[in-house]
């Protein structure tokens, strides 16, 4: 397929020039089209929200896990199964409309930490990553703190056994 060619009237005379994305968009909302971004439906899983969100309450400092004991238990087994991924969304569940979200997320937090001051960074680093990277809007992160994770109870990284 040939691609189209507008001609530029010059001094020294005619030449042409490829097409811009803005003229073939100017082009398509004159024929009544509408504009390109507009045409289609783009649809984001729950799970996507939920590994998005995931990793960023990961990242505030003072989270030291996700999810309930149990979770966190079958988890590490689960872990440390050969070809076992760690699971990002252990703790968050996501309910995902049309454009907004909302999120329930249960956190383990360091022993020491204000729990308020970490809920709150936590809520606000999930919002913006949330919104950021999905354009859908965050109508409600409802956190629940299961447990508090004292200096004592610290797992050592149990190294794999090679067969």
């Amino acid at each position: 397929m040939a691609m189209e060619q507008d001609r530029t009237r010059t001094p020294e005379g005619e030449r042409e020039v490829p097409e811009s994305t803005a003229t073939r968009r100017a082009q398509a909302t004159r024929r009544g089209l509408g504009d390109p971004a507009t045409r289609g439906r783009t649809t984001i899983a729950d799970g996507v929200v939920e590994k998005i969100a995931g990793m960023a309450a990961r990242d505030v400092v003072g989270v030291s896990a996700m999810g309930s004991g149990f979770a966190r238990t079958f988890g590490a087994v689960r872990d440390r199964v050969p070809g076992g991924a760690k699971s990002v969304t252990r703790g968050v569940k996501a309910e995902v409309g049309e454009v907004q979200t909302a999120l329930d997320l249960e956190i383990v937090v360091d022993y020491g930490v204000s729990i308020i001051d970490v809920a709150r960074a936590v809520r606000e680093n999930v919002i913006a990553s949330v919104e950021r990277m999905t354009g859908l809007e965050v109508v409600e992160v409802n956190i629940a703190v299961s447990d508090v994770q004292l200096p004592e109870e610290v797992e050592e990284e149990i190294e794999p056994r090679i067969q």
